[in-house]
């Protein structure tokens, strides 16, 4: 990590406080503790406490009572509509399970941080006075990076900044904002189904240059967003995703990009472009010029035209982002722009080293699966945005027949093309390791994590089940968790090291 960024802990020992005496004494002797990103409380179950990607069931510990669970409410206080409370003057957030009759009989504790420094490496995007939109799974730290945003605008560019604050996740409870947010001025929100109408009053009311708000997830609210956009203000976001493929699909939020449409096309037209008669194509300027996906605590996929990426996918090809990671050294690294491409030796199948990275123009394949490959090998491989600027083409049989569409665009260019045996997070491992010349066999520690994985999914799905894996290091897990992820199912670590492992749970229907 970046040795400039510096973390501050928002007085964890405020909220441990509330906790009951056995539970608190239990975490504080935790190594780790400082690093909680949240505390569940469930009557008749044991304690949890979770962290970025995995979490600890507190089984030396007796099961929560209801005792315990009215006791830590009595100290909170009140909570909202949204069944959520927090504490004055922290980042805190408290969240409450009813039963059916309304008592509070389960709590989720969730840590809230200001962290300075985590969009030094991104700083240069929020300058640019474009609308900033950050994507990302919950959980993995959209709110802090918000958070400091408002916080940089405000104090470093001076930009006169307002916070839309629904249930007070972004400047903390109680009147006076939580110092992580600088400056900035903060409109509190007192329910969430209320948030585009404070966003619109911001607006309207306070002159501000830019509006800063967290999770637009109703078409309410991307309207909202469109109109604050039309005025000339800049508008930084948040918005739940993985990728920019989840917003385009997601009929909601699709507005946000520019909206999508169907057009059906004429006979000339239609032969011109080399598609069927109808195709889909963006309806209007996307919201926001600039997406964000935060991948991890590190690392950064980054859209810097959103038009541009949108239209590339709506005609079925893929556009690379710049990838930003923030390493051990002090200068940042961005990849994906303007870096020299290495040459392919057909007959070795193998990288001639010259040169730093691949361009490689997947076709059929899981995009999902090899993005996450990709990220957890660490490989130099950036995703060619067209078929000419590739220096490989990887697809499956199915897709590479002679009346293909592949074959007609590769026809006459001297592209390789790979062709993997099954459409897998294991077959694109295997070849990644042949083509790298990576160190290790099929049968070594790393590629068996991702056999497993893989069979698991495909178990979990068939027949509905949660299964465990089998017991491995920290990095290999978190190679499981993303391939898990990829599938679309749900994961946790469970048990300590040195038997500690990944259970796999079915989808949530």
């Amino acid at each position: 990590m970046n040795k400039k960024l510096t973390r501050t802990v928002d007085d964890l020992e405020v909220l441990l406080k509330l906790l009951p005496t056995d539970i608190r004494k239990f975490i504080i002797k935790m190594d780790d503790y400082d690093q909680l990103v949240e505390i569940v409380l469930d009557v008749g179950r044991f304690p949890e406490v979770r962290f970025s990607h995995e979490y600890v069931r507190l089984e030396k510990l007796p099961e929560v009572t209801q005792v315990q669970i009215d006791e830590v409410v009595h100290k909170i206080g009140k909570f909202n509509l949204d069944n959520r409370a927090g504490i004055e003057r922290t980042l805190h957030r408290i969240s409450a399970i009813r039963n059916r009759n309304g008592k509070i009989i389960g709590l989720t504790c969730r840590i809230g941080r200001a962290v300075q420094g985590t969009i030094e490496i991104i700083q240069d995007m929020l300058k640019t006075g474009q609308n900033v939109l950050f994507l990302g799974p919950p959980g993995i730290g959209k709110t802090t990076h918000l958070r400091e945003a408002a916080r940089v605008i405000a104090d470093d560019l001076k930009r006169r900044v307002i916070v839309v604050d629904t249930s007070n996740e972004i400047a903390g409870d109680g009147d006076i904002p939580h110092t992580g947010i600088g400056t900035a001025r903060r409109m509190q929100v007192s329910s969430p189904d209320e948030q585009h109408h404070v966003m619109i009053e911001a607006v309207e009311n306070h002159m501000p240059q830019v509006i800063v708000v967290d999770e637009i997830g109703t078409e309410e609210e991307a309207k909202a967003a469109r109109t604050i956009a039309e005025r000339g203000v800049q508008l930084v976001a948040t918005a739940h995703g993985h990728n920019l493929e989840n917003l385009i699909k997601n009929p909601t939020l699709c507005d946000l990009l520019g909206g999508i449409q169907t057009v059906i096309l004429g006979d000339e037209e239609a032969k011109f472009r080399g598609t069927q008669k109808t195709v889909l194509e963006r309806k209007n300027l996307p919201t926001f010029q600039i997406l964000i996906e935060i991948r991890d605590r590190d690392t950064y996929a980054i859209y810097k035209n959103v038009a541009e990426s949108v239209d590339f996918y709506l005609r079925g090809e893929l556009f690379t982002p710049a990838i930003r990671q923030r390493g051990e050294a002090s200068v940042d690294k961005e990849r994906g722009e303007g870096e020299t491409q290495p040459k392919v030796d057909l007959k070795q199948n193998k990288i001639i080293k010259v040169k730093d990275r691949t361009k490689l123009y997947p076709y059929g394949i899981n995009s999902d699966y090899l993005m996450s490959l990709i990220h957890s090998m660490e490989l130099p491989i950036d995703i060619a945005p067209s078929l000419r600027e590739a220096d490989l083409v990887l697809t499956i049989k199915s897709k590479n027949t002679p009346k293909s569409k592949l074959s007609a665009m590769t026809k006459g260019q001297q592209i390789p093309i790979h062709i993997l045996k099954e459409n897998t997070v294991a077959s694109m491992s295997d070849f990644f390791r042949r083509f790298f010349d990576l160190a290790g066999s099929e049968d070594d520690i790393e590629g068996e994590s991702i056999r497993e994985a893989e069979n698991a999914c495909i178990k979990v799905i068939e027949e509905g089940k949660s299964v465990e894996l089998s017991p491995r290091h920290a990095y290999h897990r978190r190679i499981q968790h993303n391939i898990i992820e990829a599938h679309g199912l749900n994961s946790v670590s469970v048990g300590e090291d040195p038997n500690r492992r990944v259970r796999i749970y079915p989808k949530v229907k």
